[in-house]
């Protein structure tokens, strides 16, 4: 980019490279070491004439093989220099861009070391590259002395952003960062804060390994950053939760010498708390005040926060009132730290003593001590708390927020009080506060719970017209209410709907959509899902496979149930009790009870306990074959096994009795299933009445109802269906059609199949 009258270039690149690793290789010890053995005073002079004397003697030294800007300057680049200062001084931008197209890196730097005592001109020149050629390429000496112009003229941020450019320059280490900012240190008259700007400016990135090397290598240098550098560095090593590194850093900093302070503590001390070691606390704060460093207000928070968090209550509470001993007073901080934990312990009153204890000392509490005592009500599904505390916040001045409302939005839907909900709902917004997803995804929720579906497409409809963007969460939560309530080809638009706007289905997604098509019986649709899941690398799990496999197996499948079965099992994904409860409920509702009896063999054998559901499956696929005896011996099985049998178990039993007209073994157990603790159910009488209108004995059937009403068990639809089709079985018109009006009369549609 300079004139022709440079001489050869190549050359040139190659001896500025070569010369910058001889310089630093060969100085930089010897420059820095009486230098910055501790950290250089910014307002004495001495640190920045020992470097201006080092850099000449070294440059003395290796004058064959040294190039520094001042030195080696061409003749082109010395008058390049000159009539870009000259033209800075005369306040010429449009002869200065000319300029700065023709010039180097090596003419920057020398423009800026001749700025030093000039840093209005130093600062118009940085701003005209920077704004006219943001492209130019800046060596590292470039770089470095514009940040030393820009820390002197307290223009930290534009350093910073000058500082992220060097960092990020390919193939550029940490060592050479460092050492190009000492060597530039005194010709731009710098001061030690560039040193703290650098570590700052790493953890700011979020680059802290490099944050790290870099002090590293100021310290081998000679060069101390100062305390709150080092407190920046130690921070962000903890916010990350790298507790270890952060100790190796602090371990660095005790053996430099640098005086720590109540930071340095309160960072270190959050680190001890991080890692679960708060035994250590009291050894290590012990420790800092024999160096002359004191806990303070938020030493003590942070404490009694890791306590709380950990449940340790009590200590909590003996922390708290060993502050007054140092001079302390608990803050709104402390006591709403206590009161999380109390609330996370479930000692909600305990919890709600210590507020009346903050209010009763004056301490007001605030917001989120509010929404604490909310958020524990919720959980507990404590409404009637839970607007006490809602009313008396507004007593006290507090303003509720977001999550405030939320909280009792949330804990009145869920608890199917959607008008109250819906009460705060428009109670928040009177307030001036906008509803945000989260909030209409809990009204959405409320409604898909109460199967009310078109109210929540319509709260759908008023998110999107407020600005708020769907996500995942409540696409799924509509998607599983038009499931629930068999919408199906709804929830098909929903999902495309969802997919054109760039939301990706996640895995509850999938398998809500996968269990609503195998409810419904659309096992084609079901398995497309499922292998579009598969091809988006959503792995599937054993529910997955359970609910699939159920659906095969529900249509008679069960050469498809077993497939997925390997399937699963080649992926690794092991069925569980309610896998082989599925298949074997298949098998037994196929009458295939050898097949069944072979998994519930295998599923004890793999040390799964069998539960009272797969029982009643193999008590039922007997009572299928016609083998209620079988199925009686079954019984005893179980009970031996320790299942106490259910309503369920006695309905099937006392139903294949009555297929194999064993009316006598049908009473039996109807008396075994009331000695066990049972009653008869409405299923249990339909069964038995079932059973005598078949056989045409319609006397024992109508005593049956007469028991049954007298028991205050309500006959159903069933039951007067069995009773009318008993009566037209024996052509009795009349009976069937007075027991029809009956069935009218109670609020039963009959089919007319009879």
């Amino acid at each position: 980019m300079r004139g022709s009258s440079s001489p050869m270039p190549n050359q040139r690149s190659f001896f500025q490279k070569s010369t910058f690793r001889n310089l630093t290789r060969e100085t930089s010890f010897l420059h820095t070491k009486t230098l910055f053995s501790s950290a250089p005073n910014p307002n004495s002079s001495y640190g920045i004439r020992a470097l201006q004397t080092h850099l000449e003697t070294s440059t003395i030294l290796n004058t064959s093989s040294v190039e520094t800007p001042s030195q080696s300057t061409s003749l082109s680049d010395s008058f390049l220099t000159e009539k870009i200062l000259l033209n800075l001084k005369q306040g010429k931008p449009n002869s200065l861009r000319d300029l700065l197209f023709r010039s180097n890196s090596l003419v920057v730097v020398e423009v800026l070391y001749r700025c030093r005592d000039n840093l209005q001109l130093g600062r118009r020149f940085i701003d005209l590259i920077t704004s006219n050629w943001p492209n130019f390429k800046h060596s590292l000496q470039s770089f470095s002395a514009m940040i030393h112009i820009l820390v002197r003229s307290r223009r930290l941020p534009d350093a910073q952003a000058v500082i992220l450019r060097m960092v990020r320059k390919s193939g550029v280490s940490r060592v050479q960062i460092v050492e190009s900012l000492i060597l530039t240190y005194g010709n731009c008259g710098s001061n030690p804060l560039v040193f703290d700007l650098l570590v700052r400016t790493y953890v700011q990135a979020r680059k802290l390994r490099e944050g790290c090397e870099a002090f590293r290598v100021l310290k081998s240098k000679g060069v101390c950053v100062s305390i709150n550098a080092c407190n920046s560095l130690l921070g962000g090593l903890v916010k990350v939760g790298w507790v270890d590194y952060a100790w190796e850093i602090y371990q660095e900093v005790v053996r430099s010498g640098i005086q720590m302070n109540v930071y340095t503590l309160n960072i270190m001390v959050n680190a001890l708390c991080k890692d679960h070691k708060i035994e250590n606390t009291k050894s290590f704060l012990s420790d800092m005040e024999e160096k002359g460093v004191s806990p303070d207000i938020v030493t003590y928070n942070t404490l009694i926060n890791a306590h709380c968090r950990q449940g340790l209550l009590e200590e909590a509470f003996e922390l708290m009132g060993s502050m007054s001993g140092k001079g302390l007073k608990p803050c709104l901080f402390t006591y709403n730290a206590i009161i999380n934990g109390l609330c996370k312990k479930g000692k909600y009153l305990r919890a709600n003593g210590v507020l009346n204890e903050m209010l009763k000392i004056g301490l007001s509490p605030d917001t989120a001590t509010y929404n604490i005592l909310l958020g524990e009500c919720c959980r507990n599904d404590n409404m009637m708390d839970a607007e006490r505390i809602f009313d008396e916040m507004s007593c006290q001045g507090v303003v509720p927020d977001l999550v405030s409302f939320g909280a009792l939005i949330g804990l009145f839907s869920k608890n199917g009080r959607l008008d109250q909900a819906l009460e705060y709902f428009r109670d928040m917004k009177n307030a001036g506060l906008a509803p945000d997803n989260v909030i209409y995804t809990i009204l959405i929720g409320g409604y898909c719970r109460n199967g009310v579906m078109s109210e929540a497409l319509k709260m759908r409809d008023e998110m999107l017209e407020q600005g708020c963007i769907l996500d995942v969460v409540t696409y799924n939560t509509i998607l599983n209410g038009l499931c629930k309530e068999k919408m199906l080809s709804e929830a098909d638009e929903l999902f495309a709907e969802m997919i054109e706007r760039g939301v990706f289905p996640d895995f509850c997604t999938f398998t809500t959509l996968i269990s609503g098509y195998c409810k419904d019986g659309n096992m084609n649709k079901a398995v497309t899902l499922f292998e579009m899941m598969i091809q988006r690398n959503i792995k599937p799990d054993v529910v997955t496979y359970n609910t699939l496999i159920d659906g095969f197996c529900k249509g008679g499948e069960m050469e498809k149930g077993n497939e997925l079965w390997n399937d699963m099992i080649s992926r690794r994904i092991y069925p569980n009790h309610i896998s082989y409860g599925i298949l074997i409920n298949g098998y037994c509702n196929m009458g295939c009870v050898s097949e069944a009896l072979k998994l519930w063999d295998e599923m004890v054998e793999k040390g799964f306990e069998a539960t009272i559901v797969t029982c009643n499956s193999l008590i039922k696929g007997y009572c299928r074959t016609g083998n209620a005896v079988k199925a009686d011996e079954f019984l005893s099985i179980m009970l031996l096994k320790g299942i106490a049998p259910d309503g369920i178990t006695y309905n099937t039993l006392i139903n294949g009795s009555i297929k194999e007209e064993n009316m006598d073994r049908a009473f039996a157990m109807v008396n075994k299933m009331e000695s066990s603790g049972l009653l008869p159910d409405a299923i249990t009488y339909n069964v038995i009445l079932n059973g005598f209108s078949r056989q045409g004995r319609m006397q024992e059937a109508e005593l049956t109802l007469s028991k049954m009403i007298e028991r205050g068990v309500n006959p159903d639809r069933s039951t007067y269906t069995s009773l009318i089709n008993g009566y037209v079985t024996q052509n009795n018109l009349k009976e069937a059609f007075r027991v029809h009006d009956e069935m009218l009369q109670r609020g039963f549609v009959p089919d007319d199949k009879f």
